[in-house]
């Protein structure tokens, strides 16, 4: 089996100096996997307005397409709106979305972008214009008979967004195992919040995610979408968690595995990453693709990195 991968790095858009969004790690994490012949890389579609509005704000939606929201908005998505910007946005939602069909047709899709876990039905946030999560269970709901999805969220931040749009949806499960101290500081309820003090480390973390990982089996759900940030890396400059590469391997071990092991369609997106190097957020967002494959492809497992 060959894992299809959506990439996004060939649409381009304006940052100001300086500014702290890693934007060259998209390019660098297609480069580290596009020679692996396990994975078979594809531009990303773009997606359509019709997509978008099953789950956003008509005004919101045609505010950001045409550069017409207001400042304070922008401000809060914090990016400088440009064309390009649109384009790229475009192409991050219409990732998940095509490795959304992926994974209902073969088991497993996957996206080196998306994650956009802090946008909300009408404003964005945090780095998050839509929210592609959202908008991939609403085109399977709308397209197939599946009624149960469950959002394992891993990034270091509250998936704020998602929790807002499907709070009193009994059809989805999301579960955001987080800082409890971090952004977003004003927090919204997911099905199941997992927070975490700062300083948390392999031990701790993976002893939280275990009985986590058991509700959403419970709930018993159709389709999978991991939002697998790997921000919660102790050089990560965000984050405030300690994780080691191998307490990582082993939580994508964990959620990956186990989603497999139920023979679950699985999506899996990016989400955030901002170590110094960059390179320790490649890899570790490399790391998790590597472990997929060794999963779905029957390859061998490698060995869990060094501490």
């Amino acid at each position: 089996m060959t894992l299809n991968l959506f990439t996004t790095d060939h649409h381009h858009f304006p940052l100001p100096p300086g500014h702290k969004f890693p934007l060259e790690k998209y390019r660098l994490l297609r480069q580290t996997l596009q020679h692996d012949p396990r994975f078979l890389l594809h531009p990303a579609p773009l997606i359509s307005e019709s997509d978008l509005l099953r789950v956003h704000d008509p005004d919101y939606v045609t505010g950001f397409l045409n550069g017409t929201l207001d400042r304070q908005i922008i401000r809060r998505i914090g990016f400088p709106w440009s064309p390009e910007l649109v384009q790229r946005t475009l192409a991050s939602a219409g990732a998940t979305l095509a490795a959304t069909r992926l994974a209902l047709e073969t088991g497993f899709g996957g996206t080196l972008a998306g994650g956009t876990h802090h946008a909300f039905r009408a404003e964005g946030a945090g780095f998050c214009v839509f929210n592609d999560l959202a908008i991939a269970i609403e085109f399977v709901r709308a397209t197939t008979p599946l009624t149960r999805f469950a959002v394992i969220d891993c990034d270091v931040h509250q998936g704020d967004g998602t929790a807002s749009i499907f709070q009193n949806d009994p059809g989805v499960f999301t579960l955001s195992l987080h800082g409890a101290r971090n952004f977003p500081f004003r927090k919204q309820k997911s099905t199941l919040d997992v927070e975490l003090p700062d300083s948390t480390a392999d031990e701790a973390y993976l002893a939280a995610l275990a009985p986590a990982l058991e509700q959403v089996w419970q709930f018993q759900p159709q389709l999978v979408l991991f939002q697998s940030g790997v921000d919660a890396l102790a050089t990560d400059s965000l984050g405030h968690l300690h994780l080691t590469p191998q307490g990582l391997w082993q939580r994508d071990q964990r959620v990956i595995g186990q989603t497999h092991a139920r023979a679950l369609p699985l999506v899996i997106t990016l989400g955030g990453g901002y170590s110094q190097p960059i390179s320790h957020t490649v890899q570790a967002h490399a790391q998790t693709f590597q472990t997929a494959a060794a999963i779905y492809t029957n390859s061998p497992t490698p060995s869990p990195p060094g501490q």
